[in-house]
């Protein structure tokens, strides 16, 4: 089977192309840019290319059996927050772009990479937060455009769907986090810029949080991501589907946690002036356990310590190169 991986540079398109070719499929990978920390080989073709552009897409899914849609402008809520326009019509481009592509040239299945920001500001307003359900996305009124556009993208796979016979699976992740990421540089979402900041710390230092740290939300490790990924694409479910722990932490005790991984002993200082977002997130795992028989399952205490590891290892290595 021949796989095209859009967004293959990032993160998670990154471990789903190394996942997909472990498995012995055919996987073409294609970015505008490479960040370069996935291990290679994790493809047969590595192309450059910019979706924006429809004839991109087009040549990209030619001979193509599924698509795997994650290529996006994002970035953690230090981002999202500040940028509108770009993230909007950026990702809005390059959605429309793949799904007219993917469906002129017979793609057989089409992956559409959403988010938990398409759900509810007035339902996100308590750190103790109600998990979320599939279902709660409507009435719609995300927090950020980042969260608009994603929702706009899911209604437009269900219109693919409905009008051109396109076979759309479609997740929502909640927060995945992992070794091999972005961990500064402003794109950066929580647990690694965490890690970093306590990576690169002193003993008896302190680090700061943003917003007062009681803000809760889940966190899911990336090899459950992937394999969550996996399954819905090889289920016959075609509703968005939740991808996420159902594990509740606060920002505060995740910072904590970091901390005693590291052995050090580090103080918390709170900048109340930083965007926070919504005030709780969590998963509601109860859809996934139905149609996909599994869940993810990855204690958070165990991702993080792998994942502060591989970024304490990495500062350490760049530093010893000055």
């Amino acid at each position: 089977m021949k796989v095209l991986v859009c967004g293959a540079g990032g993160f998670i398109g990154g471990h789903l192309a190394k996942f997909l070719y472990k498995k012995g499929l055919y996987v073409i990978a294609v970015d505008i840019k490479w960040d370069g920390f996935i291990p290679e080989p994790f493809c047969h073709e590595k192309i450059t290319g910019d979706l924006r552009e429809f004839e991109v897409c087009d040549a990209l899914t030619k001979g193509v059996d599924w698509v795997f849609q994650l290529a996006a402008d994002m970035g953690g809520i230090g981002y999202i927050t500040q940028v509108g326009a770009d993230i909007m019509k950026n990702n809005a481009l390059i959605n429309i772009n793949m799904l007219e592509a993917s469906t002129r040239n017979g793609v057989k299945r089409f992956f559409f990479s959403s988010s938990a920001c398409v759900y509810p500001e007035y339902k996100q307003l308590d750190p103790n937060v109600t998990a979320l359900k599939e279902e709660d996305a409507i009435p719609a009124q995300p927090d950020q455009f980042y969260g608009w556009e994603k929702l706009f993208t899911e209604k437009l796979c269900e219109a693919y769907k409905r009008d051109k016979g396109l076979d759309v699976r479609v997740a929502r992740f909640h927060n995945i986090y992992g070794p091999y990421g972005v961990y500064e540089g402003g794109r950066e979402k929580a647990p690694a810029a965490l890690c970093r900041k306590v990576a690169l710390a002193r003993d008896g230092d302190e680090i700061e949080i943003w917003g007062d740290g009681k803000q809760t939300r889940s966190f899911c490790y990336i090899d459950d991501c992937v394999e969550g990924i996996w399954r819905l694409m090889n289920s016959d479910y075609d509703q968005p589907l939740n991808i996420g722990s159902d594990e509740l932490v606060t920002i505060e005790d995740l910072a904590k946690m970091i901390i005693e991984i590291s052995g050090k002993k580090l103080r918390l200082k709170y900048d109340l002036s930083k965007p926070q977002g919504v005030r709780g997130r969590n998963s509601d795992n109860t859809k996934i356990k139905q149609v996909l028989g599994w869940a993810p399952s990855t204690p958070l205490k165990v991702g993080i310590e792998r994942t502060y590891r591989w970024i304490e290892q990495h500062i350490r290595e760049r530093l010893r190169e000055r």
